[in-house]
């Protein structure tokens, strides 16, 4: 008889990381796992033996339909370092305490790099001690910037919405360009890779001229150039919309937001918080252009529109979670799922697993050869392989005009302990 899975999900969320868990807890229990227990708050509140039953919670396929659909990280998430194992044993020691207490055979971790981090920590001191627990990675980042695999599960439908919402921001712009000037700066999240960001080139169409100007943080930003650049286009036209990765920096490596009050913050893996960006440099334009300037910073919205999510992301994440549990009963460990592209026209893919020691602290970029010369926006390159993953759309279910979601009632919840 199989024992237990325990799934826990990490880092930011995105619009299909339920998708991914509903993965889990339908492969898991069709190959015949006994129960499949879920993290609240990931691996640091489950070191607080907070965990629930996920049986109890989704009780039929319209509860995982739901789960789909709904945004955000429906076990709760976490920003928690692991020490290494030299530093620090005993939180090891409670960790595999509480796996044989549960009886788990199969340890699932929902994430980005931090996240992987974890998994290659875990397997290590499994491996030490020759602990029966197998540990895999599940992939999980609308950043785009894990190695290995071909892109992430939640990225598709972050650069959806950011697609559609600098189409909606550029029509708003144009609506107040009579006998006006006007420059909208839009900041998009990416602290080191660019893809998000990129993503906005996706608005260009027959119906929009997409942003004039793309910045991402894998080339240096100069705000000189940048303002000269705006003054140029405002020559030429009324309304001047850019878009910024929040993680640009100048030459010295210093980020731009960096010279506002919001960056002083950071967490436990020494992340800056990054915000301002775009308002710093709509102010700098404003004061030396003297012209008006909006800056729309899209925050969590890009990742928790769950309404504007992508069926082909919320396939592949769905499937990228079956495919943990797979790789684990097959006996895999100190692994992560990774997404391989077979082809791009039609477009298909399929999933494989690949040593997570490759992948944790790794961080992939956009090649220096799919941003154009000028350093202010992407190639066609770029935009072919992201366009394939922002197809197709899975319809909400709605209740009295708004999107359904699958919430987790634990007023009456008793913690096992």
């Amino acid at each position: 008889m199989k024992g237990n899975v325990l799934v826990g999900q990490s880092g930011g969320p995105t619009a299909v990381i339920n998708s991914s868990l509903a993965g889990v807890y339908k492969t898991a229990m069709e190959r015949g796992f006994t129960r499949v227990y879920g993290m609240r708050y990931g691996i640091q509140g489950f070191m607080q033996e907070q965990y629930v039953d996920l049986a109890d919670h989704i009780k039929n396929e319209l509860d995982l339909e739901l789960l789909k659909r709904t945004p955000s990280a429906y076990l709760g998430t976490c920003r928690y370092k692991l020490p290494e194992i030299h530093d620090d044993k005993s939180v090891y020691e409670r960790i595999f305490e509480l796996l044989d207490k549960l009886d788990i055979e199969v340890f699932v971790y929902i994430g980005g790099n931090d996240s992987m981090d974890t998994i290659r920590k875990l397997s290590d001191y499994a491996l030490l001690t020759g602990a029966r627990q197998r540990f895999v990675g599940c992939p999980k980042t609308i950043d785009n910037d894990l190695a290995i695999t071909d892109h992430t599960p939640g990225f598709g439908s972050a650069a959806k919405y950011i697609a559609t919402s600098t189409k909606e921001i550029i029509c708003d712009a144009m609506g107040f360009s009579y006998n006006k000037k006007n420059v909208t700066i839009i900041e998009i999240m990416g602290r080191n890779a660019g893809w998000l960001t990129g993503a906005s080139a996706l608005a260009a169409g027959e119906d929009c001229e997409g942003p004039d100007m793309i910045y991402l943080p894998e080339i240096s930003f100069d705000v000189d150039t940048f303002v000269a650049k705006v003054k140029d286009l405002l020559e030429k036209k009324d309304v001047v919309v850019v878009a910024v990765s929040e993680g640009i920096h100048n030459a010295e490596g210093k980020y731009i937001c960096e010279f506002t009050s919001g960056s002083e913050t950071k967490d436990a893996f020494g992340h800056i918080q990054m915000t301002g960006t775009a308002s710093y440099l709509a102010q700098v334009v404003s004061q030396q252009l003297g012209c008006k300037t909006r800056a729309v910073e899209l925050s969590t919205l890009q990742r928790a529109a769950a309404h504007m999510a992508s069926l082909v992301d919320v396939n592949e994440a769905f499937a990228v979670g079956g495919a943990t549990i797979k790789a684990a009963d097959e006996g895999a460990s100190g692994v992560m799922v990774v997404i391989e592209r077979v082809s791009d026209d039609p477009y298909q893919s399929t999933t494989g697993v690949y040593d997570v020691h490759r992948i944790a602290n790794a961080e992939k970029v956009v090649p220096r050869d799919w941003i154009n010369k000028e350093g202010d926006g992407v190639e066609e390159e770029f935009l072919d392989y992201v366009r394939p993953l922002i197809q197709g759309h899975l319809n909400a279910m709605m209740v009295s005009g708004l999107p359904r979601h699958l919430s987790m009632d634990l007023k009456n919840y008793a913690w096992s302990k």
